[in-house]
């Protein structure tokens, strides 16, 4: 009791005020860096960066130091690799969002850059080089654009050469020391989340399928291990997530190295063999796995069982996000990319020699202090058929200071919540707790934040991820009914001020709720949604469309189905205030689905702002457009929730 008084004298004492304010151009000026990859020598690291507004590459010494800005594009680049024999650099980049990737052939000063290929009309897939750096490997649908063909180039000659041709989406996946075998990954039409992996003789131009099966099973993230004939990988062929595994190329047979409870994220190994790494997903979390080979009997057995209890757990910055594993070519580091709720994404190196971990480039936060930024709970609530769905829930914070103006600390709001609800894209994606720009605004604008991982996300169990397939479309959206009700009942959110938005699968999403419980939102947003199944099916660009309706369903025969369950049918039903985006470059989901949706509610008099980007494509990616953007959805955002 002396206690209880104690602390209701000490508040009496206090004033609670909100944070310092910055505004919405400071957190969009946020930096990032991410993509790693070593010079052969192992001393320096080219790498994107987003410090001009747009991800260009740059180079620096991998012990850290300033770095050199080498490409100045105003679209983005969208990868970068050092040539193995460091005479080089080659990267990729698309014109206006439209996903064409062409390839470049960059000096390492950035004074020359060729063009490796050059059709605005053809997208093209970086697969991965020979170890000699004489050859790129890649897929392209210069063909027939619905289709991805299999091709090498030989950079010092510049001549392509077709090593397979095939009527389906192939992808370039890993290529052996030597050039002459390549994993292709084949995208499949008989069920969403599956894939099959494909042998390709680059001489013979013969190819073997090395994963046959009959249920819906997804195989990634395949290296070559040194001895040319075995293969790293992950897969869930045998089980719910997808575990580490090994291949021996002639029995192709594989072996499961570890049966997680949780997923593989990505897997690499050094080009001499000396170490090997990898990533677990856990519950969103990364955990990294990385092992010196350079002892003969670890070598020897380099990959199985055995040896995997004699990796060790990288202890990470933070809780957070690793991406972009890679060695230098003598096994001696590994850089990745690391992100965290409070951690904007920022490259790190770990010295397998030393055991210590660096981080490499230092992204400007704009000024705003890091201990300002919010890390999210992770709960989980029921939903309407009894399942647990997992999101991270994000509370404002205020200061809590005394009357001489000191902050004695920071107290979570609990009552009374404006609430954004965020649905990811995908389906098949996932919200994990990174660093994201946008969320730590609203923060700052003392909204809540609840990003869902309905069922159809990734990262919870192959069973899981098909809970939403075809005539289950609308499962997925009852679970944001119950995201609300959770938000009433134990979130303290204020039941007349929640928002819902997301991008690409989100925006559906986004629109779906509106149309289904349209008297729960108070505001919505969609950034390149899809509002009408049947034109989206129709316009997404080939290459897509059957991998599509293997997930919504087929034009051919659920046709009835997929206008039934378009938001564009149920336009009636939508009172919800709404601020539609979209690129009119987008290959994936038009912007025509954009202007139906905003032509109908206008002709209704509904409430309705729109934004189409002309040099956008699927999402809003260049600095300057966001700058313009966002600033209006925070408006917008402010006139219907506070």
């Amino acid at each position: 009791m002396k206690k209880i008084f104690f602390l209701l004298a000490l508040f009496a004492f206090c004033l609670p005020v909100l944070a310092q304010k910055y505004d919405i151009e400071r957190y969009l000026n946020i930096r990032s860096a991410g993509s790693p990859s070593f010079s052969p020598d192992g001393k320096r690291i080219a790498f994107l960066t987003n410090i001009t507004g747009t991800s260009q590459v740059w180079t620096m010494d991998a012990g850290g130091g300033y770095p050199e800005q080498i490409t100045a594009y105003q679209d983005n680049v969208s990868f970068v690799k050092w040539l193995p024999d460091g005479k080089g650099l080659i990267f990729g980049k698309a014109v206006g969002g439209n996903e064409n990737t062409q390839f470049f052939l960059l000096s390492n000063d950035g004074a020359e850059i060729k063009e490796l290929t050059n059709n605005p009309n053809v997208r093209h897939n970086f697969g991965d080089l020979s170890k000699d750096g004489t050859r790129i490997f890649y897929t392209s649908n210069k063909r027939d654009r619905n289709w991805f063909d299999v091709y090498s180039m030989n950079l010092v000659e510049g001549k392509e050469e077709l090593l397979y041709q095939d009527n389906s989406s192939n992808f370039v996946v890993a290529v052996s020391d030597d050039g002459s075998k390549v994993i292709v990954s084949r995208s499949s039409v008989r069920f969403s989340l599956d894939n099959d992996l494909y042998l390709i003789d680059a001489k013979t131009k013969k190819a073997t399928h090395l994963t046959p099966h009959d249920k819906a099973t997804q195989y990634g993230d395949v290296h070559f291990l040194p001895d040319g004939n075995s293969i790293l990988f992950g897969t869930n062929q045998n089980g719910e997530f997808m575990a580490l595994s090994r291949m021996d190329l002639q029995t192709k047979k594989i072996e499961t190295l570890n049966n997680a409870n949780w997923d593989l994220d990505a897997a690499e190994i050094s080009r001499n063999g000396n170490a090997a790494a990898w990533t677990i997903n856990k519950e969103g979390f990364s955990q990294l796995y990385v092992n010196d080979l350079t002892k003969r009997e670890k070598r020897a057995n380099l990959i199985s069982q055995e040896s995997l209890p004699q990796f060790e757990i990288i202890k990470l910055p933070a809780s957070g996000v690793v991406g972009g594993i890679e060695f230098s070519n003598d096994g001696s580091k590994l850089a990745f990319t690391f992100s965290g709720a409070k951690y904007n994404a920022d490259i790190w190196i770990y010295d397998l020699k030393t055991k210590k971990i660096t981080q490499v480039t230092k992204s400007s936060r704009s000024g705003i202090p890091q201990s300002s930024f919010i890390a999210p709970q992770l709960i989980k609530f029921k939903t309407f058929d009894g399942k647990e769905i997992p999101a991270w829930y994000y509370k404002p914070q205020v200061d809590i200071s005394f009357n001489d103006g000191k902050v004695n600390g920071k107290f979570s709001q609990s009552k009374n919540l404006p609430v954004i609800v965020s649905v990811h894209g995908g389906p098949e994606g996932q919200e994990r707790p990174g660093f994201n720009p946008l969320y730590q605004y609203y923060l700052s604008r003392g909204y809540a934040i609840l990003a869902t991982n309905v069922r159809g996300s990734t990262g919870y169990g192959k069973t899981f991820s098909h809970l939403d397939d075809v005539e289950k479309r609308e499962d997925s959206v009852r679970d944001l009914a119950a995201a609300v009700q959770w938000l009433k009942t134990q979130g303290g959110a204020d039941p007349k001020r929640i928002a819902v938005m997301g991008g690409s699968y989100g925006g559906y999403m986004t629109m779906a709720a509106i149309t289904l419980y349209p008297e729960l939102f108070a505001a919505a947003v969609n950034t390149v949604g899809i509002v009408n199944w049947e034109t989206f099916l129709k316009n997404t660009s080939g290459y897509r469309r059957r991998q599509r309706e293997v997930e919504y369903g087929m034009l051919d025969k659920d046709i009835d189905f997929l206008r039934r369950i378009s938001p564009i049918a149920k336009v009636d039903k939508i009172k919800t205030p709404l601020f539609v985006i979209h690129g009119k470059n987008d290959p994936r989901v038009p912007y025509t689905e954009a202007e139906q949706i905003v032509k109908v509610l206008r002709k209704r008099g509904a409430t309705v702002e729109y934004k189409l980007f002309d040099d956008e494509g699927h999402g809003i990616a260049k600095l300057k457009n966001r700058l313009e953007l966002y600033p209006l959805v925070a408006d917008f955002l402010d006139k219907y929730m506070k």
